[in-house]
């Protein structure tokens, strides 16, 4: 579906973005993998060649540093002669009641999430899609869009993501960019460990489709938003949570539940 589309995925060497990788280059596209650390971005490619046997390029750089987003851009270009969809997957941020939350704190994760997102979608602009028929950016937020306690610096960050998403698709239309957004749920990867066990555990308690995603299936949204599908969806947000964004919670709520423990069925006519 991707047959030698040049695609850049930051934050590819773990996570989400190594799952999105693996399934870009199963689709034939020429993946690039950016993040901070060189060895774990090696590694990362590495698996991704053994399973699919596609090169994968690595760039390091620190997003939040425009001059380093523009080097990475540049240094896609340099290697894959181009560049036609930018996943903006990197990103992060720590478990803390709001209150206790920082400055410090605060700035890192806005910076990360929201600087870093622009800074790379400014340079893949400028650099890549400006004037050489357009291209795609996929920035990756999260769910549920109603608030995240322990997250509050993130959730405010991402929704401003979603907001920008918005702007830049509207602002490079003409120039052929489509900008889209995936608000992805609470996903079963190896990331999950550095939270609270009691956290952890009341995860998909949370999500009415009682169980936490799979990384292939975010990466599939992924692919669908890099395809050429994918300019139809521009300036929209896709929520991928299981229906999480619709209720916060243990599911079934308790107070519908009846003495079996089980939601009663409507009696009708």
């Amino acid at each position: 579906m991707l047959e030698g589309c040049a695609i850049l995925v930051t934050g590819g060497g773990t996570g989400l973005g190594k799952a999105t990788a693996l399934e870009l280059a199963r689709c034939g596209a020429r993946v690039t993998i950016a993040g901070r650390r060189s060895e774990v971005l090696e590694q990362a490619a590495a698996e991704i060649a053994a399973e699919t046997g596609a090169l994968i390029e690595t760039v390091s750089g620190d997003i939040r540093e425009r001059e380093d987003a523009r080097g990475v851009i540049a240094e896609v270009l340099e290697r894959q002669g181009g560049l036609e969809v930018l996943v903006n997957n990197a990103g992060g941020q720590f478990f803390s009641p709001a209150e206790l939350i920082a400055a410090k704190g605060w700035r890192a994760v806005w910076r990360l999430n929201v600087e870093g997102m622009l800074n790379m979608a400014e340079a893949a602009f400028e650099l890549a899609f400006e004037g050489a028929g357009g291209g795609k950016v996929i920035n990756i937020t999260l769910s549920p869009h109603h608030g995240m306690p322990g997250m509050a610096h993130s959730g405010a960050a991402r929704a401003t993501v979603e907001v920008l998403t918005r702007e830049l698709a509207q602002r490079w239309a003409a120039a052929g960019v489509s900008v889209t957004a995936v608000a992805a749920g609470t996903f079963d990867t190896e990331v999950m460990v550095k939270y609270p066990v009691s956290v952890r555990a009341g995860m998909s308690r949370s999500v009415p489709l009682q169980r936490l995603g799979t990384v292939a299936e975010h990466a599939w949204l992924v692919a669908l938003l890099a395809s050429p599908l994918g300019r139809a969806f521009s300036g929209s947000a896709v929520t991928l949570d299981g229906a999480r964004d619709n209720w916060f919670g243990p599911w079934p709520p308790q107070a519908l539940l009846d003495e079996s423990g089980e939601v009663p069925v409507e009696e009708r006519r």
